[in-house]
Formats: C-alpha cells, structure tokens, sequence
C-alpha cells in the first residue's frame, strides 16, 4: 500500500477519525450481541437487534444520499458523529441504570443506523474529493485496514473485557470515540464545489440518482449482487454470538476473538488487493470471491473446532476486504461528484438492505434448522448466485 502519489494531510485526518469511529464500532461490535443475548436466547430477538439497525439503510438510505449532494460532506459527518455519541451514551446510561430491555436496545440500534446512513455515505462521496483517481485504490485499502484493525481486530476483545467488568462501559466508550471523530472531521480543510441551489423536489433528485446507477451496468451488477451476497451472509451470520457459544462452546472473551479473525484476513487482504489487483485484474478477484464466499458457509456449517472456525474466518475477511476495496474504488472512479451520494445511496440500499433483510431470517432458518442451518442456506444459494453472474464479471466489463 505505499509508494505512489501521496495521499496528503487531509487525507489523513479522515483516516483518524475513521479510526476513531471504528475503534469505538468495534467495541461495540462484541459487546453489542453480549449485551442481547444477556436480555435474551431467542435466535429471533437476537437476530433482530442485527435488523434494527440496518433497517434504516431500507427506510432512509435513498433520502440521505439525496442530502448528502445538497450538503457540505464534511459537516454532515462530524453532526452526525455527536448524534451518535449522544444515543450510545443513552444507551450506556440504561444499561448502568439496569433500564436496558430488548426493545431499548432495538431503539438505540435503530436511531444509530439512521445516523449511519448519512455518516457512511458522506463519507465515501467525500473521499474522491480529498484524493487524486489514481490514489482512490490505496486510500481505500487504508480506510478499509483501520477498518479491520479498529473494528474487528483490535477493539472487538477490548469490547468483550470491558463488558465483563461493566455491561455498560464499552457504550460509553464508544460514545467517547463518535465525540473525537466529530472534532476530527471538522479540523478538514476542504471547500466543497459550489454547488447552484436545488430547484428540484427531493424526490426528483433521488430519482435521478436511481437512473444513473441502474443504466451503469455494472454498478448495478455489482450493487444486485452484493446486495444478495450480504443477505445470504446476514442470513448465516445474525446469529453468529449464539453459534460460537452453542456450537463452539466459546465464552464472551473467545466471542471477540473469533471476531478479530476475519480481521486478521481483512488485514491481509488490504496488503495483497494492490499487487493482486495488478495481476490479475478486478474482474479475476471478485469471482474467487464468489468461490470463497460460498466455501466459508460449507466450512463453517461444518466445523466444530474453534480453530477451524477461526482459520475459514481469516479466510473470509480477506476476501471481503479485497472485494471491498475493489467494488468501492470502481464506484468512485465511475460516479460524477455531484452524483455520488445519490448514486452511493442507491448502491448501499441494495447491499445493505440486503443484510438487513438477511438478518430477521436468521433467526427463523436456526429456529427451525440449528444454529448451521443458516450456513447451509447460505452455501446452496451463494452457488447458484456465483452461476448466474460469473459471465458479467468479465474483464471487458471492468475496462472502464
């Protein structure tokens, strides 16, 4: 990931407070399911706190893209991250308070991904902005390494500590985090484009952004795909906490770990995307994605050993960084700039919504199949997703 253009200081300042922000994710990320499946051990209430917060992504997504182009990027991130601060630590304060329920978490999680929805998607529009083209390939590789080493790998076993000593610390932690990301974010100097006031509804400008992405082929391939992709994996992996400890025999602390594994790959992944990408070309990595993806679901239906577990997980989170990097920087290439948050909008609808959706029939496939049941799924329709779009991810087709 170095050498080539420099990325600069405002670059890096984007950098710090991603890592802010996904440190204080990442923390969450464990003692979040800890704290659910403390309330509860129905695989469908568990699931459904997964559900509350990507539901927004569904509801809202489309409106905050169209905000995010009216907006300058770089404040609706740093307002955000306040919001955000001040909901965890609403939420810290309840489980403090023993107040916390089932639905109170729901609540909490569900305001956070509304947040989300605007944070994540100001950000990669704004992203393209702060570097050169030639650059987005390696700033995402940066973005998405801290993203593993903050969110799944370093915090994820803090998180799982610290709500051993006190269920509500890691959410006050969290809330910590959003405030520096915040103060971060304002200290970019970045002059937005000038932008002519909208005359358009609303719903007009969204619309535009739905038409853009839906005639690029690609990026609708793309988007319909992960889209697919993230419900399946949802699907398999809501319940994730309640497969590690049921069929794993894993405590809270094994949990965050088995968590920072795929972030070991996620890390590795950020390392080879450059060198492979060169090699073999984009559309050579996304299908053995495809291969990949559909293989983990096997593995881990069939594995036993926490060990095992844990070696398919690094696999996975390799691949997942690598697909990642390569699907968002041909986005950002592609995408005009006063378009992206729209067109960015549209694409995280799909493949977010996908998880969301995945994630309530999670708890229903493990009610009725065990806890592997949803990785069984999982496998037999990842194979036939992999048939259907192989042929599209050709190398014509990335020549853009």
């Amino acid at each position: 990931m170095g050498g080539g253009t420099r990325l600069g200081r405002e670059f890096g300042k984007l950098w710090t407070a991603t890592a802010a922000t996904n440190i204080g994710d990442g923390i969450a990320l464990a003692a979040g399911p800890l704290l659910i499946s403390s309330l509860t051990d129905d695989p469908r209430l568990v699931a459904g706190a997964v559900f509350a917060q990507q539901l927004p992504w569904l509801l809202f997504a489309l409106f905050s893209g169209a905000w995010v182009d009216r907006l300058d990027r770089r404040k609706v991130i740093a307002v955000v991250d306040v919001l955000r601060a001040v909901v965890v630590a609403g939420l810290a304060v309840a489980v403090w308070g023993g107040l916390a329920t089932v639905w109170v978490v729901y609540l909490a999680f569900f305001l956070i991904g509304i947040a989300e929805t605007f944070a994540d998607t100001a950000a990669g529009a704004l992203l393209p902005a702060l570097v050169a083209p030639e650059a987005l390939p390696r700033a995402n590789a940066r973005l998405t390494a801290v993203l593993y080493v903050g969110n799944q790998f370093a915090a994820p076993p803090i998180g799982a500590a610290l709500f051993a000593v006190a269920a509500a610390l890691p959410f006050g932690v969290n809330a910590v985090a959003f405030l520096l990301a915040s103060a971060v974010m304002l200290s970019i100097r970045h002059r937005p484009a000038p932008r002519e006031r909208p005359t358009t509804r609303l719903t007009s400008e969204i619309r535009e952004g739905v038409r853009w992405l839906w005639s690029h082929g690609l990026l609708r391939t793309l988007g319909l795909c992960l889209g697919v992709m993230n419900l399946l994996l949802m699907a398999a992996f809501a319940i994730y906490v309640l497969y590690a400890k049921e069929r794993l025999g894993l405590d809270e602390i094994g949990f965050g770990v088995l968590i920072t594994a795929g972030a070991v790959g996620g890390l590795i992944g950020t390392a080879l995307v450059s060198p492979l990408r060169g090699r073999f070309g984009e559309h050579t990595l996304l299908r053995a994605g495809l291969v990949v993806e559909t293989l983990t679901h096997v593995g881990l239906a069939l594995a036993t050993d926490a060990w095992v577990a844990a070696a398919i997980t690094v696999v996975f989170g390799c691949h997942g960084a690598i697909w990642g990097v390569v699907a968002t920087s041909v986005r950002q290439r592609v995408v005009p700039d006063e378009l992206r948050g729209r067109v960015d909008s549209v694409y995280r609808l799909l493949v977010i919504g996908g998880a969301a959706l995945g994630a309530p029939l999670s708890g229903v496939l493990a009610v009725w199949l065990g806890v592997t049941g949803p990785f069984w799924v999982a496998a037999g329709a990842m194979a036939v997703l992999s048939a259907v779009v192989w042929r599209k991810f050709s190398r014509a087709a990335f020549a853009i």
